[in-house]
């Protein structure tokens, strides 16, 4: 009876062997199936969201204020220059999250209309995005291609026919992703955008997209300078810490800081060029200086003076770099920036002016409201943190700035003082 049973076992063998080949099969078959279901509803869900674009008008300008003059590049300083003799108006917006693939198609176009909302309502001169305007996360958008989210929030900036520029923030271009940040860079100064004003930067600074957009009078006098900076993804490689501006970008702040200060006394100008600031990742500087507020039962300090918004992230969360930099450091010695507007936490919107811990030179930092729809579990169903921050320029070198926020779909409102 053993001899027969070892024959019977023998005699089975292929056939278990085959039929394992046949499940393997189709068990792959199915997969590649489902990814090509996959692709297809993406690319004909994507398809549908830019018909919807399409479909949208053009932002009517503000018969109340004076049209400008389109920008251009100065021979001078080498940046893009609006020429401005009246207030100038800047929206910022953050962490747009689209996704671009199969799972997020409802919630990009949910994104989209808050956009084409956010900047049908403010009608700024110019938007400035600080990062995270793609989410090329798997497991979120269904898509490792952040092209496709790229090319779309492009397509609704240029459809609206409002001037743009943006920031890198840590999400836009993934190490898993399908383009880095020099074949993102590449799209937008190549793909024939006419509104579209990034740059990427010098060569010898880490980073892409480390450029200036100026803002002068008819005089030729640069009334603000506009820094925007890569503030990189990851101290640690994949999702480990996030990163700091680098000491070769505080140099090159410094160096433009005093160059374009020359070539403005050149044209009248006494004073150090003012400037303002824009990247994703907070400075160390935000968490130090709302604690000192908050540790003084959320009253104002000798150092901390606040405007208005909230920490809403849990625990009061503030996701800053976790290196050391001196940016803030060198803000305070030139006397130049009088403001820095961020991202990445989605719901922290506070805006307060801080001296470092001692003497007269306040610089005001400020959270951006985000638009958000998709990276934070039951986000989309939030209104609190939606919207967008209006920044005035005045012509004497000053600035403002405040939140709107969007309550629902197309229900927005100006915020003056947030809940604290």
């Amino acid at each position: 009876m053993a001899k027969k049973n070892d024959v019977n076992k023998k005699t089975k063998k292929p056939k278990d062997k085959a039929k394992g080949w046949r499940i393997t099969g189709i068990v792959f078959i199915c997969i590649i199936a489902l990814i090509l279901i996959c692709s297809l509803v993406g690319c004909i869900g994507n398809s549908a969201n830019v018909k919807h674009i399409k479909s949208l008008q053009a932002v009517a300008a503000d018969d109340k204020v004076e049209p400008l003059s389109a920008p251009v590049i100065d021979e001078e300083t080498g940046y893009w220059t609006f020429t401005c003799d009246r207030e100038f108006k800047i929206l910022q917006l953050t962490d747009v999250h689209i996704g671009g693939g199969f799972l997020s198609l409802g919630k990009d176009n949910k994104a989209i209309d808050a956009v084409y909302d956010m900047i049908s309502y403010t009608k700024p001169d110019l938007v400035i995005i600080t990062g995270d305007m793609a989410y090329p996360v798997p497991f979120s958008s269904g898509s490792f291609n952040n092209l496709t989210p790229t090319k779309i929030f492009a397509q609704l900036m240029e459809q609206m026919g409002i001037y743009w520029a943006f920031g890198y923030g840590n999400h836009d271009t993934e190490v898993y992703s399908y383009y880095d940040r020099e074949e993102i860079s590449e799209y937008y100064l190549n793909s024939g955008l006419k509104r579209c004003l990034f740059q990427r930067g010098p060569k010898d600074v880490d980073g892409e997209g480390n450029y200036v957009i100026n803002v002068k009078n008819s005089s030729g006098i640069i009334t603000q300078s506009l820094f925007i900076l890569d503030s990189h993804a990851y101290s640690k490689g994949f999702f480990r810490d996030y990163d700091n501006l680098h000491q070769n970008q505080v140099d090159w702040y410094e160096s433009e800081v005093k160059r374009l200060t020359e070539i403005n006394k050149s044209h009248g100008a006494t004073d150090v060029i003012k400037s303002l600031m824009f990247f994703h990742i907070p400075l160390v500087e935000y968490k130090t200086a709302f604690d000192e507020y908050k540790n003084n039962g959320y009253k104002d300090t000798n150092n901390v003076r606040y405007h208005y918004g909230i920490v809403g992230e849990p625990n009061d969360l503030i996701s800053c770099g976790v290196n050391q930099d001196n940016m803030f450091e060198k803000m305070i010695e030139l006397k130049s920036t009088q403001g820095v507007f961020v991202g990445h936490d989605h719901l922290n919107n506070f805006s307060l002016d801080y001296n470092g811990g001692s003497g007269d030179y306040y610089v005001r930092l400020t959270f951006g409201l985000s638009i958000d729809y998709l990276a934070y579990f039951g986000i989309a169903k939030k209104t609190a943190q939606r919207g967008g921050t209006v920044i005035t320029l005045k012509p004497d070198t000053t600035f403002d700035c405040y939140g709107v926020r969007m309550l629902d779909k197309h229900e927005i409102r100006k915020v003056g003082d947030f809940e604290k």
